[in-house]
């Protein structure tokens, strides 16, 4: 009995083998050469388009697109090798649809994400962007995500998603951008002498913006606050520029009130105490 039953096993393997395992194999290689044209078709895509000079913008998305539509293709072959026919697949997958769909939604409203932002364009590599409590240069828009490079070069994946559809703040979209300052000064010091050095400082940055109309500089008493006179300093600048003058204007206003001789108080209160006899 147990021999009949082993040469039962055995047969029944050789048969299984015999039926399925050119399939298989077939099914396999179709996988692994067809992965490997579709990662070859994006490389290729990705050096046409830079012949052609399209935006670095678009090219990620396009080359990421052009490979993932190819493998999607190159499984829905092998799985037809196997003997499922096309038709049988495509049933299956409408009665998956729903809940592949309710499954991916993130992922399907990032990839809706993505779209728009190459179709409504509002911002581009090399962009400096604040969004989703991130601010960083904007290296790569891909399908799914945007990823972008923090001053201190660490790397950040958002989804398109959410980069789409909440609030953002490109500082590279205009071609200039104005300085904000606020200097304080002693409520003993003169306040002609302290709006002369700062117009000094100023005039002397070679960065800074004054010959055009409605980007002069503005040197304002702006608050009289608890422990100080203080000034608002508005100047434009190019955007590329911004930071470097923010930081050099800073330093070169204290060296120069040091110089001048003009205070920049510390925050003190006056304690009146009052003796009763």
């Amino acid at each position: 009995m147990n021999t009949i039953l082993a040469e039962l096993d055995t047969s029944t393997i050789i048969n299984l083998v015999s039926q399925w395992g050119g399939k298989i194999l077939l099914a396999l290689l179709t996988l692994i050469i067809g992965f490997y044209i579709a990662n070859w078709v994006g490389v290729l895509l990705g050096k046409r388009l830079d012949q052609k000079g399209v935006d670095p913008t678009v090219k990620p998305f396009l080359c990421g697109l052009a490979a993932t539509l190819i493998k999607v293709a190159v499984v829905v072959s092998a799985i037809g090798t196997l003997g499922v026919e096309a038709t049988s697949f495509a049933a299956i997958f409408a009665s998956m649809g729903l809940a592949v769909g309710m499954a991916l939604s993130g992922t399907l409203q990032n990839f809706a994400g993505g779209v728009l932002l190459l179709v409504f364009r509002p911002f581009k590599i090399g962009d400096v962007i604040e969004t989703q409590g991130y601010t960083g240069c904007v290296k790569e828009i891909q399908i799914f995500q945007t990823f972008l490079t923090t001053p201190d070069n660490k790397l950040i994946m958002v989804p398109n998603g959410k980069v789409a559809n909440d609030s953002m703040v490109n500082y590279s979209a205009m071609p200039e951008r104005r300085v904000d300052f606020v200097f304080g000064i002693g409520y003993g010091d003169d306040i002609d002498q302290a709006r002369g050095v700062i117009e000094q400082v100023i005039g002397e940055n070679t960065a800074v913006i004054t010959d055009e109309p409605g980007r002069e500089p503005m040197i304002v008493v702006g608050e009289l606050a608890d422990s100080s006179v203080n000034f608002t300093v508005r100047v434009w600048v190019k955007s590329a520029d911004y930071w470097d003058v923010f930081f050099s204007t800073n330093e070169k206003v204290k060296k120069a009130f040091d110089a001048a001789g003009v205070s920049i108080p510390f925050p003190q209160q006056d304690v009146h105490v009052f003796k009763q006899g």
